[in-house]
């Protein structure tokens, strides 16, 4: 086991590329779906010094990330809360938010947008959203771009023994995902990709079988006080690098925990 420190940018294991963690306690909408609040001294267009809990990103108006290229990989968006707005050099375009999922093959490429609008005036906008940047086969580099959705409701979600399990790819417990994307690694079963949310209420214990020796297994420990695992104790905001062919026991301690 490997422990290592999360910052921004979470550290990832071949074949995933890039994760990114965003929590933002946005203020009050405005008119424009924008921050009711000062944008005095913030660098807008590369605002990411988090201040006042929140960053605008490369928005200037609206917080997020206009326009911009992907190409050759895959981005798997998980919006846990708030509100993300998708747009596409294909003519797609769609809003999701508050657990749904949003599964983009980039493939020969495309351009897209990601904003998060401050949809309610009356309240805060909190956001809290995950994105896996997953690497493509090397025959399927340049497909069509492609990209689905899997909503909230369809997404497999189940408690057991003090945890709650949320399924966005891969197999577990008895129980599959949704389908991936067709020219996605994670389309073929054999390569064993997996991709889920849990959250732990304290004391509860939660355990990972054994897939395969070559199999790379990331945890990242982003909400809670501690875990102890394999012996060892991890601290929230670390995350580790677990061996794939033996079983790991996650016991949680005083609080609830996600991972």
């Amino acid at each position: 086991m490997h422990v290592f420190p999360l910052g921004p940018i979470w550290e990832t294991q071949d074949p995933f590329l890039f994760c990114a963690y965003h929590l933002d306690n946005y203020p009050k909408g405005n008119d424009h779906m924008g921050p009711d609040a000062s944008l005095e001294g913030r660098n807008l267009g590369s605002d990411f010094e988090g201040r006042d809990g929140w960053r605008m990103y490369h928005g200037k108006e609206v917080p997020g990330f206009p326009y911009h290229p992907h190409r050759g990989f895959e981005t798997v968006t998980l919006a846990n809360k708030g509100i993300c707005d998708h747009s596409d050099s294909l003519g797609a375009a769609g809003r999701f938010g508050n657990g749904d999922v949003q599964w983009m093959t980039a493939g020969i490429g495309v351009q897209h947008s990601e904003m998060f609008p401050l949809l309610h005036q009356d309240k805060e906008n909190p956001l809290e959203l995950l994105q896996l940047w997953l690497n493509l086969p090397r025959s399927k580099k340049f497909v069509q771009p492609h990209f689905k959705m899997l909503w909230a409701e369809d997404i497999p979600e189940w408690s057991v023994d003090g945890c709650r399990i949320k399924l966005i790819a891969g197999i577990y417990g008895g129980k599959a995902a949704l389908s991936p994307n067709p020219d996605s690694w994670a389309a073929d079963p054999a390569n064993h990709v997996r991709i889920m949310l849990v959250a732990m209420d304290p004391q509860a214990q939660f355990e990972l079988n054994p897939v395969d020796k070559e199999i790379k297994r990331t945890l990242y420990f982003f909400e809670g006080a501690e875990l102890r695992l394999g012996g060892d104790t991890l601290e929230v905001l670390q995350g580790a690098k677990l061996e794939g062919d033996r079983s790991w026991v996650l016991q949680n301690t005083s609080q609830p925990a996600r991972v």
